[in-house]
């Protein structure tokens, strides 16, 4: 089932998050699966750890060149008709791997596939989305973190029962992507060092007459953001700095520059607002639990 299949996962010190990815990853599938570690300067040892294993090659990026950069990097190393790209922090469920590839048959003008994805406490992360638009946006970006059932955000995160259905695109963390699709769009786009590259592929994709795809019937956990978790606050600016890129370049030219110009504005002024206005939600809610 999984001969055409390879599996990239972009490391930065992962830790032992990395050697659970690879475990879990021998019960996804019936077969052997080559994995590509595509390591943006890693000082843990984790990855050359992990590459004594048979069926794990490390490719080193020379330094942190950003998630998709790195992704592009690793896929081109592989010669497979469809890829995995994925975070290291990542738990497959039984199986998952094998029942993304049967979705793909399914699915034969799916560009990208992505699987249901847990947290640790077991909820479902809302990884299948609609792409932003302005309203949807601006919506969710000023109430999401406060009332996190506002109408905006609904309508962005298309919270409902797991069904598989098409999306406007889906959670990076963990995607199948068909290599025909990848390669005709260029790939993820490098200019984004890290956040938004997926929203973009999803779109391109999209342009491009292939598909997204949600496929519930695959399930995996993501334990967390441990290449990131020392320092939110610059996770948080990068975020943004991603968001207003991605924004940006939907609205082109003279003619909207004054919106562009609010735009940034108004993401520079959540980048800064947000933090603490979350950190003070999250305590109420723990006081409430």
């Amino acid at each position: 089932m999984t001969s055409d299949l390879a599996v990239v996962a972009v490391t930065y010190s992962p830790g032992a998050a990395l050697t659970g990815f690879l475990d879990s990853l021998a019960a996804a599938s019936a077969e052997p699966v080559q994995v590509v570690l595509a390591d943006n300067g890693s000082t843990d040892g984790a990855p050359e750890l992990a590459a004594e294993r048979p069926n794990v090659r490390l490719l080193r990026t020379g330094s942190n060149v950003g998630y998709g950069r790195a992704a592009n990097l690793g896929v081109a190393e592989t010669g497979t008709e469809f890829v995995v790209v994925c975070n290291p922090d990542v738990i497959w469920a039984p199986g998952a791997l094998d029942e993304l590839r049967k979705v793909a048959e399914r699915w034969p003008r799916a560009g990208a596939i992505g699987p249901l994805i847990r947290a640790e406490d077991g909820t479902v992360y809302p990884s299948a989305r609609e792409l932003p638009s302005l309203v949807r946006g601006i919506g969710h970006a000023a109430l999401g973190s406060v009332w996190p059932g506002n109408p905006w955000t609904r309508a962005y995160r298309r919270e409902q029962s797991p069904i598989e259905r098409t999306a406007g695109w889906l959670s990076g963390s963990c995607l199948l992507l068909r290599r025909a699709a990848f390669d005709s769009v260029g790939g993820f786009d490098p200019a984004y060092f890290m956040y938004f590259e997926d929203v973009d592929l999803g779109e391109r994709l999209a342009d491009a007459g292939w598909l997204n795809v949600y496929a519930p019937s695959a399930e995996i956990v993501h334990t967390g953001s441990h290449a990131t978790a020392h320092n939110k606050q610059a996770m948080f600016r990068e975020h943004h700095r991603s968001a207003y890129r991605y924004l940006a370049g939907r609205y082109p030219g003279r003619y909207w520059a004054p919106l562009r110009l609010a735009i940034r504005a108004g993401l520079l002024a959540r980048s800064r607002l947000a933090p603490p206005v979350i950190d003070w939600v999250d305590r109420r809610r723990g006081r409430n639990r």
